[in-house]
């Protein structure tokens, strides 16, 4: 039972853009439960919702498994996994990390409850994407993926702008099981949109010269400081884009990488974040319908004659949705944005990518929200409602919350 707080949320490893896992005046409580059981013959474990991705993996990589989807970085606990419904470059294959949870364990303040989507389903979907606000994951069952080497064959394919991306990955990507395309927001023009687009498959042990299955090892950088504030502009956004869209290849084929490398790159350097300094940025992630394609283009052409740089802009394809009220990905596009903070146009700038996401039936990804109004939650996330209703039924005296729960009105009736 949770009732002893007035107000509380949960927090994993605090990789939240936003401030989804805090909450002024209140208890933040800190992970709890990190063991991880045995994995079974067919791949499934029980695990503490305190334990990493980087820990689970330590450890099922070795046996020959690997998370059935995973997001940028492994420094993600698997409550976090939970909260945010998390999703990878393989969503259009396979979904977001809830359609591979087995059950969970769920404490709510009127009790305890094992749900599944056939036990209390509607709880279940609820916490899924539900940003802690249902209850406190204990322990989750999950289907992990069968491998056979620690490798990941990938094609590289160079694309001159940002229709050659899409039409690329809207014919070609049913043949991957993960696709990802880096795009140049600062290129203008018939360049717009330019990309590297990288897409491969879980290397066979045939299909390399020396099959392994090693753990990802630990970072071996570090950024010592933060970077001196305007380090990342325009002059040196531009030059870094052109330096890396010229050394990828134009195309190749099978290039093995390993697991570190092609999913999770960034956590090779600790400490990344302070490049950008003492004022930090803004992560801003949206997805589209797949008729809405074009809101993609117009969000490019924004943003590339706005003046404002985008150090990182990663683009890919989402599979159909889930039941679940709050969770962030729908069958189409999704963009996302890596904005340094500081100059005054950015505001309005964000603001307009809003209006462009929310005409075009899109929503913003609430894991990497800062800022978003709640006129605009309640018509990206129509299903709400139904949220707030289970919400209402687990949490009567509405002490599970967090800061962005009162800023987006999802505390409870």
């Amino acid at each position: 039972m949770l009732a002893s707080s007035k107000s509380l949320i949960a927090r994993g490893l605090g990789r939240s853009y936003g401030d989804a896992a805090q909450v002024s005046g209140g208890t933040v409580l800190a992970s709890g439960l990190k063991d991880i059981g045995p994995i079974d013959d067919d791949g499934v474990l029980e695990l503490g919702a305190g334990a990493s991705l980087d820990q689970l993996l330590d450890q099922c990589i070795p046996q020959g498994w690997f998370l059935p989807v995973t997001p940028g970085t492994r420094q993600v606990t698997i409550g976090g996994a939970v909260a945010a419904d998390v999703h990878g470059k393989n969503h259009h294959v396979d979904g977001s990390f809830a359609h591979h949870v087995r059950e969970m364990r769920v404490v709510t303040p009127v009790g305890v409850s094992t749900v599944s989507p056939e036990i209390d389903g509607e709880l279940f979907w609820a916490t899924m994407g539900g940003m802690g606000l249902t209850g406190v994951v204990a322990s989750v069952t999950l289907g992990l993926l069968k491998i056979e080497t620690d490798q990941v064959l990938v094609d590289t394919q160079r694309c001159s702008n940002l229709d050659e991306v899409m039409s690329a990955m809207t014919s070609g990507d049913e043949n991957y099981r993960y696709s990802v395309a880096w795009v140049d927001c600062m290129a203008r023009g018939s360049k717009l949109g330019r990309a590297v687009l990288t897409r491969g498959d879980h290397a066979r042990a045939r299909d390399v010269s020396s099959a392994s299955l090693r753990a990802p090892t630990p970072a071996r950088l570090r950024v010592p400081f933060n970077a001196p504030s305007g380090l990342l502009n325009r002059i040196t956004i531009r030059a870094f884009n052109e330096a890396w869209y010229r050394s990828s290849p134009k195309r190749q084929v099978a290039k093995p990488e390993s697991i570190s490398s092609f999913f999770h790159p960034l956590d090779g350097v600790r400490d990344w974040n302070r490049l950008y300094g003492r004022r930090g940025f803004v992560q801003y992630q949206f997805c589209v319908p797949e008729q809405s394609s074009d809101t993609v283009r117009r969000a490019m052409e924004h943003l590339s004659s706005s003046g404002l740089a985008s150090f990182l802009a990663v683009l890919k394809r989402f599979g159909p949705s889930n039941p679940g009220p709050l969770s962030f990905p729908m069958r189409g596009w999704t963009l996302a944005l890596d904005l340094p903070v500081g100059p005054p146009s950015l505001p309005q700038l964000l603001d307009d990518l809003d209006e462009m996401v929310l005409s075009a039936g899109g929503r913003i990804y609430l894991a990497k929200d800062s800022r978003m109004s709640p006129d605009k939650m309640k018509a990206m996330y129509p299903e709400l409602g139904t949220f707030l209703e289970v919400k209402d039924r687990v949490d009567p005296e509405h002490i599970l919350t967090s800061d962005l729960a009162r800023r987006l009105d999802m505390t409870g009736a």
